[in-house]
Formats: C-alpha cells, sequence, structure tokens
C-alpha cells in the first residue's frame, strides 16, 4: 500500500513566470491508477494551504470519505485582477462588466483564458499523467472550478470533449458575457460526445444573486439542445457566493465522477 501525498509542481506558465499546480494523491495499491480531477484555485483547495478569509474546499477530506481519485489543484493566486483575466475566455464573446466596477479594472482585464486552457492541456496534463498513477483516458478525467474557475471549467471540458468526461461549473461567471453569446458559442463546440455538466449555485448576496439568474438562463437555454442526460442543476437558494458551499457540493460531484463516468 502506497500511502497518500500531497506533491507541489512548478511548471512553465506564460511571460516567463513559473505556476504552482499541487498535486494529491490518496492511499492506493502498487501498480493501480486513479481517475483524477483538474481544479482551479489550487490555493483554497487543501486544509494546510491556510486558505484564510476565503475558507477551503477540503479535497482530500472528500476524496477519503466519497472514494478515491487524483485532486489537481492549479494555483490562481496572483490577485484578483489577474486571475479573473487568466480565467476569462475571450472566444466565448464580448465581456459585460458591471457598472460598479472602475474603468481602470476594465481596461486591466484582458481575458487571457485560452492560455490558461492551453496551459492546462499542454503542459499540466502531461506532467501529471507521466509523473502520477493517473489511469488514462477522458472516462478517468474531469475539470471543475468555482466562479472565474467555473467559467474556466465549462469553457476547458467543452473545448477538449475528448480530454474530459465532466465538468463542475460551480457557480460560474457568465454573467461576463450574454446568454446569446454563451449559447452560440456551445453551439460551436457540440460534438459526438460531450462532457457531463454539473452546474451548482447558491443564491445569497452579490454576486451569487446575479450568478444564479444567469446560470439558470443559460441551463434552460442549452437545454434546447444539449443532451439531457448529460446535464444537472442544482440550485441552493440559501447559500452565498464561497468556498463553505462549494465544499460539501463537492462530494456530491466527486461521487457522480466516481459512479457515473463509465456513462460519460
Amino acid at each position: 500500500m502506497i500511502k497518500e501525498e500531497l506533491y507541489e509542481l512548478s511548471l512553465p506558465y506564460y511571460g516567463g513566470q513559473n505556476k504552482k499546480v499541487r498535486v494529491y494523491v490518496p492511499e492506493h495499491d502498487e501498480g493501480e491508477t486513479l481517475p483524477v480531477i483538474y481544479m482551479t484555485d489550487g490555493q483554497n483547495l487543501f486544509e494546510d494551504n491556510n486558505p484564510g478569509q476565503f475558507g477551503c474546499w477540503y479535497t482530500r477530506e472528500a476524496v477519503k470519505e466519497v472514494g478515491k481519485a487524483i485532486i489537481v489543484g492549479i494555483h490562481n493566486d496572483e490577485g484578483p485582477v489577474q486571475r479573473t483575466k487568466e480565467l476569462t475566455p475571450k472566444s466565448i464573446g464580448a465581456l459585460r462588466f458591471p457598472d460598479e466596477m472602475p474603468q481602470m479594472i476594465r481596461e486591466l482585464l484582458i481575458p487571457e483564458g485560452e492560455l490558461f486552457d492551453d496551459f492546462v492541456i499542454r503542459t499540466v496534463m502531461p506532467e501529471v499523467e507521466a509523473r502520477f498513477p493517473v489511469e488514462k483516458g477522458r472516462n478517468a478525467a474531469a475539470f471543475c472550478g468555482s466562479s472565474s474557475g467555473g467559467l474556466q471549467a465549462y469553457f476547458t471540458a467543452l473545448s477538449h470533449p475528448d480530454r474530459f468526461c465532466l465538468s463542475g461549473v460551480f457557480s460560474p461567471a457568465f454573467p461576463f458575457y450574454s446568454v446569446d453569446d454563451i449559447v452560440s458559442w456551445t453551439i460551436s463546440r457540440l460534438s459526438g460526445s460531450m462532457p457531463y455538466l454539473y452546474f451548482y449555485s447558491g443564491a445569497v448576496g452579490e454576486p451569487e444573486e446575479e450568478i444564479c439568474r444567469s446560470t439558470q438562463a443559460v441551463y434552460d437555454a442549452i437545454a434546447e439542445f444539449y443532451p439531457m442526460e448529460r446535464m444537472n442543476e442544482v440550485i441552493l437558494f440559501d447559500q452565498p457566493h464561497n468556498e463553505s458551499a462549494w465544499a460539501p457540493i463537492f462530494k456530491d460531484f466527486l461521487h457522480t465522477f466516481l459512479t457515473r463516468r463509465e456513462e460519460f
């Protein structure tokens, strides 16, 4: 039996910098391979990260409780503007900004989600698959994130349906775009085998109230053409926009992945 371990990698990112990636490998047998969930905001996923005011997903505890999977947490802790930039794809459509957002922030917020997507596919996944006991194939890989990370999870999974069978779209930053743009982009990504989309939103406070409205609107719109057996929506109207809400939902997402991934 090989004991659990949390590894830390430093992988080359765009602009000449390195990005921290943490990989949790649960206890497993010698020669055993495990499914893997790639996640944004690696700085908030593990209880020993000292996540401070943002809370923690407690993914390691979830794995121990629900079932075995490797968790790959890609850090997005360079500051709120940079985090939003790298988790906001340009190709979905023109950005829409809240009225209260300062012009200076709007000018700095140049979408770079495609670069992050490329980093995941070309750098993170090959490195993880080469160094850790990862089960191969799309039915063994999922992508999950929240807020801007939920938006990026939607984008990356739909952009690479040959690599991911499931996407955790938690409190996604859909309000950055019009519903029509999201729907048009989604239609452009349709192929023979699409990932299962696990949508979640709370509805307490800003920005979660607005996110809830946009999530429901997107879900209802794409339900007209996306396979219904590959969609699920969870709305908890008493939950806010933070890790304390996402952590218990992650357990259900993990259970769905581990028990149903062969269907997807």
